[in-house]
């Protein structure tokens, strides 16, 4: 009886994990746009905005959460935006090419799977880990990395198009630990050439973007145990 009630569970089991794996995997695409916050910009800026491209990849670990791997790339770039006489005298600029990786997690709101739910959309948030490089300095302030780590979170919306593709509306925000996206940082007040910032103040970016998913479905097919 304990053999069979074994037997039962595990048949159990396999079914939920060919229900699951049965749209388990995603790719995707999408275009944005890159933007930037730091000692030249303070707040969100359109006029910023810069074109960006990512792809991704999404693991279904349930019908609510979903586990995911992205690059994206482009530009970023930005112009002073005088708040005082020192930010007028600096009159700073820059433009950058970011590269990002990260991995992470999402959490769907609605029960969107669900082959009976009459829902076709769901709003969702994400969070993760991520390196970034940027490329396209000549002259640096002074020695860093030109990789660095990202904590990216933020939101979207996904609409179910038909039962393979679905398309997305993401906000993402990228925290990071560095002060030199925008290549300018501390400086010594004594030069008066103000071309520094405040060191304290991490720069950070902005992707905002739509993309296409595929979702592929792994049909299992029935084997015989006893062969």
């Amino acid at each position: 009886m304990t053999v069979f009630r074994s037997l039962l569970v595990l048949i159990t089991l396999l079914q939920f994990t060919s229900v699951v794996n049965a749209q388990r995997s995603e790719v995707g695409f999408g275009l944005g746009t890159f933007n930037y916050t730091g000692d030249l910009v303070r707040t969100y800026n359109i006029k910023n905005s810069s074109l960006a491209g990512t792809i991704h990849y999404r693991s279904n670990l349930s019908n609510v959460v979903s586990f995911r791997a992205t690059i994206t790339a482009g530009q970023v770039r930005a112009t002073e935006v005088p708040i005082d006489a020192f930010a007028a005298a600096r009159n700073a600029s820059f433009n950058t090419f970011l590269l990002e990786t990260s991995i992470g997690f999402e959490y769907h709101f609605l029960n969107w799977r669900d082959v009976k739910a009459p829902m076709r959309y769901t709003p969702y948030i994400f969070a993760g880990l991520g390196l970034f490089g940027i490329s396209g300095y000549d002259v640096k302030p002074e020695e860093y990395s030109n990789v660095q780590g990202t904590i990216p979170f933020g939101g979207g919306f996904k609409y179910i198009v038909n039962p393979k593709f679905y398309v997305a509306f993401e906000v993402g925000i990228r925290k990071t630990f560095f002060d030199y996206l925008d290549n300018i940082s501390g400086g010594d007040p004594l030069q008066k050439n103000f071309q520094y910032g405040n060191p304290n103040d991490f720069d950070n970016y902005f992707f905002v973007g739509v993309t296409l998913t595929r979702t592929f479905y792994d049909i299992p097919c029935p084997k015989n145990p006893y062969k």
